[in-house]
């Protein structure tokens, strides 16, 4: 069901003037998200015409952008996405990780998304291999689902990887299952250090090779030795790691991925209104408790689309990535090893015979099945409605 207001409501009133006032600012990526978030379900993408069975009733289906920044298009590939990865769920406890980066690393980030994106997967994943094969941790070979976060609840930059961890692994020999203790996976103290020290030195190995670009007020750091300054305070900060409480059973965790994995830098469920005075909308503050961490936030329309636009990854980066049992190349071995050793019954093989879904809505009017009887090109409207004869006939071919 529609909300009142949508942030294609947004971008299609105050879009064009954010385009030309600062357009020299924007990354194409930028500019193709603005256009397909405005044009998502509408007629400059075709759609087609859908008809009941039964009675007749009628109703427009606008083609959606399938832009993974837009906050209408993700259900569907969410959906998708976790039908593929509920096969790979094991009979055991599951913990949720979180690995933050600083406020100063943030601020590299900003200019350099997809170098320190990678390094913060790539630092993070190692950290929770490395610490769980220790013998004295777990000694175990674990796996994981990491999925990437750019954004705090009122849409700053704050990136931040999820991770999904299976509460166990197979030991380094191959020969059994270990599981880790019911409510403790791996120290987190331990995991921050680690963490810190891959982090930065790759890092630093990155502005060696002068891969990493400054602007403005941190054009400085361009300079090895301002740049190694700046990082002087960080190496003595604690990094933090979090450790949620473990999931109550595979079905809460699919629960969680279906909340978190399609997730953009805001959903339309959270706006409230939209004028000239701005945009409010509901935002959590996690430095407060109970009631009062849901809270109200007015922007103005300009830095509300800022805001909204920082999130855009860059073309062809992967938020979601499997490492260790879950990584691609030997998943499906890992996962039947895995089985194997906690005596599980391997979930049934898909048909492939059976018919998809139709994930079409019921007719609003009978709730009969409805059908596709016309299809209509990008910018262009059907000139109306189809009769009833036209539904039969296509009903009936």
């Amino acid at each position: 069901m529609r909300t009142s207001i949508e942030v294609a409501d947004i971008f299609r009133v105050a879009g064009p003037t954010y385009r030309k006032a600062h357009g020299g600012h924007l990354s194409l990526a930028q500019f193709k998200v603005m256009s397909a978030v405005e044009h998502c379900r509408t007629a400059a993408l075709g759609g087609h015409v859908e008809a009941c069975e039964d009675c007749g009733e009628w109703r427009i289906a606008y083609n959606s952008c399938r832009n993974r920044h837009c906050p209408k298009c993700q259900g569907a590939a969410a959906r998708t996405w976790l039908a593929e990865r509920e096969a790979d769920l094991l009979p055991v406890g599951y913990f949720h990780v979180v690995f933050t980066l600083p406020a100063e690393i943030a601020a590299i980030a900003f200019y350099n998304k997809a170098l320190v994106y990678d390094l913060l997967f790539k630092a993070a994943s190692e950290t929770m291999l490395t610490i769980a094969a220790d013998p004295k941790h777990l000694g175990a070979r674990i796996g994981m689902t990491a999925v990437l976060h750019t954004w705090g609840s009122a849409m700053t930059h704050h990136p931040h990887v999820h991770m999904i961890v299976p509460s166990g692994g197979i030991s380094l020999d191959g020969s059994r299952w270990i599981s880790s203790r019911p409510a403790f996976l791996l120290p987190v103290r331990v995991l921050g250090k680690l963490f810190r020290r891959l982090f930065l030195t790759r890092l630093l190995q990155l502005h060696d090779a002068g891969r990493l670009a400054f602007f403005g007020s941190a054009a400085h750091l361009t300079d090895r030795r301002a740049f190694v300054r700046y990082l002087s305070p960080v190496r003595k900060k604690r990094w933090v790691v979090y450790a949620k409480p473990p999931f109550a059973g595979p079905e809460a965790v699919l629960a969680y991925l279906s909340r978190y994995t399609h997730r953009v830098a805001i959903s339309n469920s959270r706006l409230i209104s939209f004028d000239e005075t701005g945009v409010i909308f509901r935002y959590k503050d996690y430095r407060r408790d109970g009631r009062d961490r849901q809270q109200i936030m007015t922007l103005a329309t300009v830095e509300f689309i800022r805001r909204f636009l920082l999130h855009v990854l860059p073309r062809g980066f992967h938020r979601i990535r499997h490492y260790g049992l879950l990584a691609g190349s030997s998943r499906k071995i890992s996962i039947a090893r895995a089985r194997e050793l906690l005596n599980a019954v391997p979930p049934p093989a898909d048909d492939a015979t059976d018919e998809p879904n139709d994930i079409r809505p019921p007719c609003p009017c009978c709730g009969g099945r409805m059908i596709v009887v016309k299809v209509f090109e990008r910018w262009r409207q059907p000139r109306g409605p189809p009769d009833k004869a036209t539904t039969n006939r296509e009903s009936a071919s």
